[in-house]
């Protein structure tokens, strides 16, 4: 088994931080070195989960420590990903691994949902700590076709450190070749609904989801497709702070697809479908949008006023 060899281009410059994402890289390719091992007991599997969770909580501890000692404004924001990931995440995935009893399936979705989810955060979220990304709203929202391809290429560099030029506005869903894809729903402030349509050549999600830990230690299947959801859902929600806009997306649902299933879902039809080349493959980002209606409350009928009959009088007898 590889060792992990922690790539000094992705650290931010803070030590302390640098050294954590380089030993949180070690631990989970050693989950990896366990999960392809079939002498492996559940109990060094809960062991090792368990030592990487805490080391996460120490590292985000001392991560926010930083932060506040230099008055990042982006903290609050930054601790509520912490939070979501320690309460939502990683609780969610502990209690599917017990129920499952540790099956290997359940395994390969925990060790890519982390590589997925680590390596975005590092990417984006703590590179911004440092100012080497950007969170900042530099685009008006707009349905210009070259403003979301400015943005497009603006996320995949700072993601995926390549760069993506828009090779056709106007994408029929045609095959792109070996790919990956997925969709992802999205609710707008209860208000409306975006849905993006995804496919991105292996080399280059392999990139992606292999660029902190390795692609040789990548594997496909279940490891690489929940890696790569989880690196598909932070591209976009770097992608929508960079427009001058305060809608809030929550993500409802995601799923993996196949070449079919991909193609059936497009031909549903994609207002806006752009294909992007890089040196590493072609990425197809087809998405849409709608509002949900309102409904009006119902005004009650007016209720005719009761006159209540008076009890006869008595009469009494003087």
């Amino acid at each position: 088994m590889e060792k992990v060899e922690w790539d000094k281009q992705y650290n931010i410059g803070v030590d302390i931080i640098d050294k954590a994402h380089a030993k949180l890289f070690r631990i989970v390719g050693k989950l990896i070195e366990l999960s392809n091992n079939s002498q492996t007991y559940r109990h060094t599997f809960e062991e090792g989960i368990k030592y990487l969770e805490d080391y996460c909580m120490k590292h985000f501890s001392e991560e926010e420590g930083y932060m506040r000692s230099i008055h990042y404004s982006g903290y609050a924001r930054h601790k509520q990903l912490h939070n979501n990931f320690r309460d939502k995440i990683l609780i969610s995935l502990k209690n599917d691994l017990r129920l499952s009893d540790y099956s290997p399936s359940v395994i390969q979705r925990f060790i890519g949902i982390m590589i997925g989810w680590l390596t975005g955060h590092i990417m984006v979220e703590d590179q911004a700590i440092v100012g080497k990304v950007t969170t900042k709203k530099v685009y008006h929202s707009s349905s210009n076709i070259s403003v979301i391809a400015k943005a497009v290429n603006h996320t995949m560099q700072d993601v995926f450190r390549v760069e993506a030029n828009l090779a056709d506005d106007k994408y029929k869903g045609q095959n792109i070749g070996k790919a990956l894809y997925c969709r992802l729903h999205y609710d707008i402030d209860d208000t409306g609904k975006v849905q993006l349509l995804l496919g991105i050549e292996e080399p280059l999600i392999y990139r992606g989801v292999g660029q902190m830990i390795g692609e040789r230690l990548i594997q496909k299947g279940q490891m690489v497709n929940e890696a790569s959801l989880q690196l598909f859902q932070q591209l976009f929600r770097h992608m929508g702070k960079l427009f001058r806009t305060e809608a809030e997306y929550e993500l409802s649902k995601n799923d993996m697809l196949d070449k079919d299933e991909f193609r059936a879902d497009f031909m549903k039809g994609y207002p806006y479908s752009l294909l992007f080349s890089t040196r590493l493959g072609y990425f197809a980002f087809c998405f849409r949008s709608w509002r949900i209606p309102q409904e009006k409350p119902e005004t009650p009928p007016k209720q005719e006023e009761e006159t209540q009959d008076q009890p006869p009088t008595e009469e009494k007898n003087v």
